[in-house]
Parts: C-alpha cells; structure tokens; sequence
C-alpha cells in the first residue's frame, strides 16, 4: 500500500467514526471500473473497516457477479432496471450465480429514468420482490431522462417528488432506500425533506453514508468524500502513468533498430 491509499485508509476511517460513512463504492457500469482497481478500492475499504458495494454492467452481467464474489463485495447494484422483466431478470441471476454458494451478498437496483419510475408499482409487484434488498435512486441519469440539467438537480421539484414517490413506495414493500447522483452539501436540504425513516443512506461517487444520523452531517463531511475520490483518481493516474512508461525504453530502442536496418 502506498502513501497516497495510506491516506485514502485515514481519510476513510475519519469518514466511518465522525460521519457516519459505512461503505465505498466502485461501478463496472458508467465508472468503468478495472478490476485491478477493484482490488485496490477493496483492500483500502476493508483497511478502514467499511463495507464494498459493487455497480454490475446490467441486470444480467453474470461475469460481474462472479467478479463481485471474487472482491468479497457486501452488496451489488443493478443499473437501469426499468421493468419488472429486467428484474426478474436480475434475480434470477443472481439466484443461479450468486446465492445458490450460499452467498449473503445483498441485491439491489438503481431506479434512474423516467421509465423506471412510471413502472415502479409494477416492478414492485413482481412474486420474487422479497429477493431484493433495496433500491438505489439515481438522480443525475433521473435527471437527464427529463431533460433536467445537473445543476439543476438540488432545486429542481419534479426531482425531489419523484424521489419522495419511489422512496415511499419502496418503504411501503419494506425496501431498503439509497439515493445517489450529485450528492454534494448543497443537497442537504434536499435530503432532509424527505419523511422520517424514508431514506436509509446516500451516496456519493465514492462514499456512502448510513441515515438518519448523517443528515445532520456538516460541510465538512463532503469535502473528505471529495477529498478521498480525488486522492483516488490522483492514485490511477499515476498507476497507468507508471505503465504507460514502462516499455518506454525498449520501445525507442526497437523504433531506433527498424530505422537503422
């Protein structure tokens, strides 16, 4: 381990005992996480006592859910279910890949489109609903299926009613609740708004935080999940800089012999 994930370990660990942070999360999806980088992300995680949740590439991405198994991830989240096909879908493979080694990783979804949320009531309907763990809210990709900019997101109210809608709803099934995308301090308010006990955690890119105790989070709780995300993009920079420039030698000495043969 590096000085820079050492600090990635301490940055976290302070996250975990003032903030109420209990998990950190890496995406295969729209983050496009290697899965070296994976490891890495697992081991600082699990240095600072904090859970790994994992974003597969579908509802059917059976080769991630085996990857998830391999990093010992605690939960993994499905993007862009929008029916109750593409959940059944999902819980099926997760039933066949997953669960049927007697492993306890927790199931759930993201609900970010427009789509999904006019097809809420039905996906919740469906007889394996008692397999999912929860939903994650997807603000931005909610957002833009709308039309709606991401600076808008925080003020907008078609956002914030229809969060308070799925997340009720959601309740109502006795689902776990996280909302996500563009999570900053100036979404506080927003977070606040909704009914006690509606929501369960949010999350940032990287860091997700456990309710209702960090609603009552300060400014200063964001800017160490901001702080810990850029040391981690500094950390892949300079690792793919290093390989990048490890062939670099041998390159210019083949290039020099194919110019003077």
């Amino acid at each position: 381990m590096n000085l820079t994930e050492r600090q990635m370990v301490q940055i976290l660990s302070e996250l975990r005992s003032l903030y109420h942070v209990t998990s950190v999360k890496a995406e295969f999806e729209a983050e496009g996480t290697r899965m070296d980088e994976a490891i890495r992300l697992k081991d600082i995680a699990m240095q600072a006592g904090l859970h790994f949740n994992l974003k597969i590439g579908g509802c059917e991405a059976v080769r991630d859910m085996f990857d998830a198994v391999t990093l010992g991830a605690s939960r993994i989240i499905a993007p862009m279910v929008e029916s109750p096909f593409a959940l059944q879908k999902f819980l099926k493979a997760a039933k066949t890949h997953l669960h049927s080694r007697d492993n306890s990783i927790e199931l759930f979804i993201n609900i970010e489109t427009i789509t999904a949320c006019h097809n809420f009531d039905r996906i919740l309907a469906i007889a394996e609903i008692e397999e999912l763990k929860g939903v994650v809210i997807g603000r931005v990709d909610l957002a833009g299926s709308l039309g709606i900019e991401r600076p808008d997101i925080d003020s907008n109210q078609t956002i914030t009613d229809l969060c308070h809608t799925i997340a009720t709803k959601a309740k109502q099934k006795g689902l776990v609740v996280v909302v996500g995308g563009a999570i900053s301090a100036n979404s506080l308010p927003f977070l606040r708004s909704f009914a006690d006990g509606a929501i369960d955690r949010y999350e940032t890119r990287k860091v997700i935080f456990s309710c209702p105790a960090a609603l009552n989070n300060p400014v200063d709780a964001f800017k160490k999940a901001v702080e810990f995300e850029m040391l981690w993009l500094q950390n892949k920079k300079r690792y793919y800089s290093h390989i990048s420039l490890e062939d670099e030698a041998r390159l210019k000495m083949i290039e020099q012999r194919l110019t003077n043969s």
